[in-house]
């Protein structure tokens, strides 16, 4: 498979950078093609411009600005996005991604009837996230209720490409974890990913 990989994490040395780099080599060791997006690094613009905001509905929907990044996830089978969540929500970079990339015309069309959309990104069969937070379990999972699975499993998954395997691997309490919870947390990453 070719697998997409985003990073949405500005500081190369970071936690966030060790999870891609540990995914990028599961992936390729196990024989798929690795794409890696470094939002950051490839200075990606999370901003939709006015021109992009007022031609939402045009038919078709010009991709013009981020062409070369609508390229790359056509021609995947697969995406892993690794993020941290900062305030129970995607870093504003990745949100900007979602924004910009899956667009109109490239992971869904405009139900002519109105109110549904319609996938397009059926060549995606897979979609990891890989992701950490700086709280507990106990409070993301059940004063918060989950946003980020929620949004990309029964959201961005759902709505893009119906018959996608999701899985989502975080890493809680990040700001008080050990190096030996850093360590575990790439092997189930290196584990996950071997097995894709």
């Amino acid at each position: 498979m070719r697998i997409l990989l985003v990073l949405a994490h500005p500081l190369p040395e970071s936690f966030a950078a060790s999870v891609a780099r540990t995914a990028r080599d599961a992936l390729e060791a196990s024989g798929h093609v690795v794409d890696l997006l470094d939002l950051n690094a490839e200075d990606f613009d999370p901003r939709l411009s006015e021109a992009e905001r007022r031609a939402y509905f045009d038919v078709p929907y010009d991709t013009t600005a981020v062409a070369d990044i609508v390229a790359r996830l056509r021609s995947a089978d697969g995406l892993v996005l690794v993020f941290p969540q900062w305030w129970f929500n995607f870093p504003a970079i990745l949100k900007g991604f979602f924004d910009r990339i899956f667009a109109p015309g490239v992971a869904f069309t405009h139900d002519a009837a109105g109110g549904r959309i319609v996938p397009q990104l059926t060549n995606i069969r897979l979609l990891y996230a890989l992701t950490t937070t700086g709280s507990p379990w106990w409070l993301v999972h059940l004063y918060m209720g989950n946003p980020v699975r929620r949004l990309l499993k029964r959201g961005i998954a759902n709505f893009c490409s119906r018959k996608v395997v999701f899985r989502m691997l975080s890493l809680h309490d990040m700001d008080r974890a050990t190096e030996a919870r850093r360590k575990a947390h790439l092997e189930r990453v290196r584990k996950a990913l071997s097995a894709v």
